[in-house]
Protein backbone atom coordinates (compact mmCIF):
# COMPACT_ATOMS: atom_id res chain seq x y z
CA UNK A 1 0.00 0.00 0.00
CA UNK A 2 1.29 3.54 -0.92
CA UNK A 3 2.01 5.46 2.05
CA UNK A 4 0.28 8.49 3.38
CA UNK A 5 1.03 11.60 2.89
CA UNK A 6 1.39 14.21 5.81
CA UNK A 7 -1.38 17.10 6.50
CA UNK A 8 0.23 20.05 7.06
CA UNK A 9 -2.16 23.37 8.44
CA UNK A 10 -1.33 26.86 8.92
CA UNK A 11 -2.84 29.44 11.48
CA UNK A 12 -3.13 32.39 13.34
CA UNK A 13 -5.30 35.40 13.09
CA UNK A 14 -5.55 37.75 10.16
CA UNK A 15 -2.17 39.40 9.36
CA UNK A 16 -0.06 36.95 11.56
CA UNK A 17 2.11 36.19 8.38
CA UNK A 18 0.39 32.27 8.36
CA UNK A 19 -0.38 32.62 4.39
CA UNK A 20 4.03 33.96 3.72
CA UNK A 21 4.60 31.13 5.61
CA UNK A 22 2.39 28.62 3.41
CA UNK A 23 4.62 29.83 0.35
CA UNK A 24 8.01 29.57 2.11
CA UNK A 25 7.27 26.42 2.99
CA UNK A 26 6.16 24.88 -0.26
CA UNK A 27 8.92 26.08 -2.09
CA UNK A 28 11.25 24.33 0.45
CA UNK A 29 9.53 21.09 -0.16
CA UNK A 30 9.58 21.64 -3.99
CA UNK A 31 13.49 22.36 -3.75
CA UNK A 32 13.57 18.73 -2.08
CA UNK A 33 11.45 16.94 -4.68
CA UNK A 34 7.92 16.60 -2.63
CA UNK A 35 4.96 15.66 -3.91
CA UNK A 36 2.68 18.01 -3.05
CA UNK A 37 -0.55 20.18 -3.08
CA UNK A 38 -1.34 23.90 -1.79
CA UNK A 39 -4.70 24.67 -0.55
CA UNK A 40 -7.19 26.88 1.77
CA UNK A 41 -9.83 27.01 3.72
CA UNK A 42 -12.67 28.75 2.80
CA UNK A 43 -11.97 27.17 -0.71
CA UNK A 44 -9.97 24.77 -2.69
CA UNK A 45 -13.13 23.37 -4.89
CA UNK A 46 -15.37 25.72 -7.12
CA UNK A 47 -17.60 25.05 -4.25
CA UNK A 48 -15.27 26.40 -1.56
CA UNK A 49 -14.42 29.25 -3.09
CA UNK A 50 -18.07 30.30 -3.87
CA UNK A 51 -18.33 30.14 -0.61
CA UNK A 52 -15.24 31.78 0.50
CA UNK A 53 -16.83 35.02 -1.80
CA UNK A 54 -20.14 35.03 0.62
CA UNK A 55 -18.16 34.22 3.74
CA UNK A 56 -15.91 37.18 3.26
CA UNK A 57 -17.66 39.51 1.51
CA UNK A 58 -21.91 39.52 3.15
CA UNK A 59 -22.71 39.85 6.56
CA UNK A 60 -24.58 36.55 8.01
CA UNK A 61 -25.72 35.07 11.39
CA UNK A 62 -23.06 33.48 12.90
CA UNK A 63 -24.84 29.87 12.62
CA UNK A 64 -25.01 30.50 8.73
CA UNK A 65 -21.54 31.60 8.92
CA UNK A 66 -20.51 27.74 10.44
CA UNK A 67 -22.89 25.87 8.29
CA UNK A 68 -21.20 27.57 5.08
CA UNK A 69 -17.93 26.90 5.99
CA UNK A 70 -18.30 23.14 7.28
CA UNK A 71 -19.95 22.33 4.01
CA UNK A 72 -17.12 23.92 1.87
CA UNK A 73 -14.92 21.78 4.54
CA UNK A 74 -17.02 18.89 3.53
CA UNK A 75 -16.41 18.70 0.16
CA UNK A 76 -12.60 20.05 0.18
CA UNK A 77 -11.76 17.16 2.34
CA UNK A 78 -13.74 14.56 0.20
CA UNK A 79 -12.56 16.34 -3.56
CA UNK A 80 -9.31 17.19 -2.38
CA UNK A 81 -7.52 16.61 0.94
CA UNK A 82 -8.01 12.65 1.41
CA UNK A 83 -7.73 11.89 -2.30
CA UNK A 84 -4.14 13.96 -1.97
CA UNK A 85 -3.29 12.11 0.87
CA UNK A 86 -4.36 8.83 0.06
CA UNK A 87 -2.47 9.10 -3.34
CA UNK A 88 0.75 9.74 -1.09
CA UNK A 89 1.18 13.31 -1.83
CA UNK A 90 1.98 16.09 1.33
CA UNK A 91 -1.10 18.51 1.57
CA UNK A 92 -0.23 22.39 2.88
CA UNK A 93 -3.16 24.45 3.65
CA UNK A 94 -3.81 27.51 4.60
CA UNK A 95 -6.13 26.98 7.64
CA UNK A 96 -8.14 23.79 8.76
CA UNK A 97 -10.88 22.96 11.29
CA UNK A 98 -9.24 24.89 14.07
CA UNK A 99 -10.30 27.86 12.73
CA UNK A 100 -13.49 27.41 12.97
CA UNK A 101 -13.20 27.06 16.68
CA UNK A 102 -11.36 30.24 16.72
CA UNK A 103 -13.28 32.57 14.94
CA UNK A 104 -16.83 31.22 15.01
CA UNK A 105 -16.15 29.20 18.63
CA UNK A 106 -14.53 32.15 20.19
CA UNK A 107 -14.59 34.88 18.07
CA UNK A 108 -18.99 34.69 16.93
CA UNK A 109 -19.90 32.42 20.40
CA UNK A 110 -20.95 29.50 18.18
CA UNK A 111 -20.86 26.70 21.16
CA UNK A 112 -17.95 24.52 21.00
CA UNK A 113 -20.25 21.16 21.22
CA UNK A 114 -21.91 22.03 17.69
CA UNK A 115 -18.54 22.36 16.16
CA UNK A 116 -17.22 19.27 17.25
CA UNK A 117 -20.51 17.72 15.99
CA UNK A 118 -20.24 19.14 12.33
CA UNK A 119 -16.47 18.79 12.70
CA UNK A 120 -16.65 14.91 13.34
CA UNK A 121 -19.40 14.92 10.41
CA UNK A 122 -17.69 16.96 7.57
CA UNK A 123 -13.81 15.58 8.25
CA UNK A 124 -14.50 12.04 7.83
CA UNK A 125 -11.14 11.39 10.24
CA UNK A 126 -8.92 14.24 8.75
CA UNK A 127 -6.99 15.75 11.19
CA UNK A 128 -4.09 17.68 10.15
CA UNK A 129 -0.18 15.66 11.45
CA UNK A 130 1.21 19.14 12.14
CA UNK A 131 -0.63 22.26 12.59
CA UNK A 132 1.68 25.70 12.55
CA UNK A 133 0.37 28.45 14.43
CA UNK A 134 1.53 31.81 14.26
CA UNK A 135 0.85 33.69 17.10
CA UNK A 136 0.92 37.60 16.56
CA UNK A 137 -0.72 40.17 18.85
CA UNK A 138 -3.65 41.27 17.41
CA UNK A 139 -2.81 45.01 17.64
CA UNK A 140 0.12 44.38 15.45
CA UNK A 141 -1.76 42.05 12.91
CA UNK A 142 -4.47 44.91 12.57
CA UNK A 143 -1.74 47.39 11.40
CA UNK A 144 -0.19 44.34 9.17
CA UNK A 145 -3.34 44.46 7.46
CA UNK A 146 -3.70 47.97 7.22
CA UNK A 147 -0.97 48.26 5.06
CA UNK A 148 -1.63 45.11 3.31
CA UNK A 149 -4.71 45.73 0.92
CA UNK A 150 -8.54 46.44 1.28
CA UNK A 151 -10.30 44.86 4.10
CA UNK A 152 -12.72 41.54 3.74
CA UNK A 153 -15.29 41.45 6.43
CA UNK A 154 -13.40 39.52 8.74
CA UNK A 155 -10.56 41.80 8.69
CA UNK A 156 -12.71 44.30 9.92
CA UNK A 157 -13.35 43.11 13.21
CA UNK A 158 -12.68 45.00 16.73
CA UNK A 159 -9.63 44.23 18.58
CA UNK A 160 -11.82 42.82 21.27
CA UNK A 161 -13.03 40.00 18.29
CA UNK A 162 -9.02 39.01 17.45
CA UNK A 163 -8.34 38.94 20.80
CA UNK A 164 -11.17 36.16 21.20
CA UNK A 165 -9.81 34.52 18.34
CA UNK A 166 -6.54 34.26 20.00
CA UNK A 167 -7.44 32.78 22.79
CA UNK A 168 -9.30 30.56 20.95
CA UNK A 169 -5.97 28.84 19.17
CA UNK A 170 -4.12 29.26 22.32
CA UNK A 171 -6.46 26.75 24.02
CA UNK A 172 -7.04 24.55 21.13
CA UNK A 173 -3.18 24.36 21.16
CA UNK A 174 -2.90 23.63 25.12
CA UNK A 175 -5.36 20.90 24.32
CA UNK A 176 -3.28 19.27 22.00
CA UNK A 177 0.25 20.74 22.04
CA UNK A 178 1.78 17.57 20.35
CA UNK A 179 -0.22 18.59 17.27
CA UNK A 180 0.84 22.26 17.27
CA UNK A 181 4.17 24.34 16.52
CA UNK A 182 3.56 27.30 18.41
CA UNK A 183 6.00 30.06 16.66
CA UNK A 184 6.12 33.91 17.60
CA UNK A 185 5.03 35.70 14.35
CA UNK A 186 7.00 39.37 15.69
CA UNK A 187 9.93 37.44 14.31
CA UNK A 188 11.29 37.40 10.73
CA UNK A 189 9.86 35.07 8.35
CA UNK A 190 12.94 33.72 6.91
CA UNK A 191 13.76 32.71 10.56
CA UNK A 192 9.95 31.43 10.90
CA UNK A 193 10.37 29.45 8.12
CA UNK A 194 13.53 27.40 9.03
CA UNK A 195 11.60 26.45 12.55
CA UNK A 196 9.12 24.86 10.54
CA UNK A 197 11.52 23.07 8.69
CA UNK A 198 13.08 22.24 11.73
CA UNK A 199 10.23 20.90 12.73
CA UNK A 200 9.30 18.96 9.53
CA UNK A 201 13.19 17.12 9.24
CA UNK A 202 12.09 14.21 10.43
CA UNK A 203 9.18 13.28 7.84
CA UNK A 204 11.51 14.88 5.33
CA UNK A 205 13.88 13.03 2.27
Amino acid sequence: MMARGRFISFEGVDGAGKSTQVHAVAAALQARGLDFIVTREPGGTPLGEAVRSLVLGQEMAPMTETLLMHAARSEHVLQVIAPALAAGKWVICDRFADASYAYQGYGRGVPLERLAQLGAWVQAGQQPDLTVLVDVAPAEAQRRRERARAADRFEKESLDFFERVRAGYGARAAAEPHRFLLIDGGIEAPVLTQAILQRLAAWLP
